[in-house]
């Protein structure tokens, strides 16, 4: 990777390669800037809430018009880039919402995909049924299917774009950056070994460690959860839960999502509940008994043929909430050249593409003013999630 050069001094320093930082970076060096990307750890890292195997990416958001337009962005840059560097970055599996009995939130999907012209089928229980067999469908009312959805294969994603703005000549630095302090302009940034690291403009796409750095700002602004993700072998019935025959399912009144068997790794399955306070840094990582239970419970319910499946993967990850689970996208209050850019609360790995192409517009002066549902200002200390 290109490294720094510690007489060089750069537009814009990006802190943080997950995959908000690395399409930011992506979308610079695409418009002429000299970019630099620092990450303690690297692109997709075990630690990175952008590491991992797999991300869903919907259109469906509810009455939440802005990120289904955003997503629908996104899945082009995501395409684009996957043609670009002939890899397997995306699943074409669509995504299945399993709508219950007085289910508000995936009828609210379909009237925002509707006005907008995004393809979708509505599925009774008896195509349902018909259609997917292995899924249990005795509790529910209809299905929503985004047959042009599915999953994105994340860590290879995140690394992909990560290369991709390296050759087009961004710098690489893989070290700590320490947190900055005062006001006005911020002329540097410091690594723990002491490098300095000097642009016109700094973005901190850190994640879960944006509180870290930012303990008086963003300290309950943001809030790292710690999330249970479980892979269950198919077994002889491999077939039945190939992304040929299964699509992404979420089972949004159940707080659960599913994934087929993406590349012979397992059926994946997770409970989309906060889960507790968790440390990106120092936290262990090994699954919980607790977890895995209520994990093999809605397995049983919802995948019957797979109750008995083994456990043949599990991860722990965790989301960075915001108080209502929109994005953090604005400048720092105190420091007029720096911007802080996170808060993805666990739906925001689809958006990177559209974040970075927004980032990037406000850097240029092309978009004036900060989308109000990104700002630091409604960025509460109160847990009151709405976005999904």
């Amino acid at each position: 990777m290109p490294a720094v050069r510690s007489n060089k001094s750069y537009d814009v320093a990006v802190i943080g390669a997950g995959v908000f930082g690395a399409w930011i970076a992506w979308h610079l060096q695409r418009s002429g800037k000299r970019a630099i990307i620092v990450d303690a750890y690297g692109a997709g890292n075990s630690r990175s809430s952008s590491g991992g195997e797999s991300r869903i990416i919907r259109m469906g958001y509810g009455v939440d018009e802005i990120y289904t337009r955003s997503a629908q962005r996104s899945l082009a840059l995501w395409l684009e880039l996957a043609a670009e560097v002939n890899e397997p970055l995306f699943h074409r599996t669509g995504v299945l919402w399993l709508a219950h009995e007085h289910d508000p939130y995936p009828q609210q999907c379909l009237v925002t995909l509707d006005r907008i012209g995004i393809t979708y089928e509505r599925l009774s229980t008896g195509e349902l049924a018909t259609r997917y067999p292995q899924l249990a469908a005795g509790d529910l009312s209809w299905a929503l299917l985004e047959p042009q959805s599915g999953a994105l294969m994340a860590r290879r994603s995140v690394q992909a774009v990560v290369r991709e703005a390296l050759k087009l000549g961004a710098d690489w630095l893989q070290e700590k950056i320490v947190a900055p302090s005062g006001s006005g302009v911020l002329d540097y940034v410091s690594s723990g070994a002491g490098k300095q690291i000097r642009a016109e403009k700094y973005v901190f796409a850190c994640g879960p460690w944006l509180p870290q750095l930012f303990p008086e700002l963003l300290g309950g602004r943001i809030r790292p959860t710690r999330q249970e993700v479980f892979f269950f072998g198919a077994g002889a019935q491999a077939s039945m839960y190939s992304p040929a025959s299964l699509p992404v399912w979420i089972d949004f009144k159940d707080e659960a999502y599913g994934f087929p068997d993406l590349e012979n790794r397992g059926v994946k399955v997770a409970i989309d509940r906060h889960g507790p306070p968790f440390d990106p840094e120092c936290g262990d990582r090994f699954v919980t008994e607790e977890g895995l239970g209520e994990a093999r419970q809605y397995l049983a319910r919802r995948t019957p043929s797979l109750r008995d499946a083994p456990l043949v993967e599990s991860r722990v990850c965790q989301y960075e909430n915001t108080s209502q689970g929109d994005f953090l996208i604005d400048l720092h209050p105190d420091l007029e050249n720096v911007w802080l850019v996170g808060g993805g609360s666990g739906h925001g790995f689809k958006h990177g593409p559209s974040v970075g192409e927004y980032l990037g517009r406000r850097l240029d002066g092309i978009e004036e003013g900060t989308e109000p549902r990104f700002s630091l200002a409604t960025k509460g200390l109160t847990a009151e999630r709405a976005v999904y």
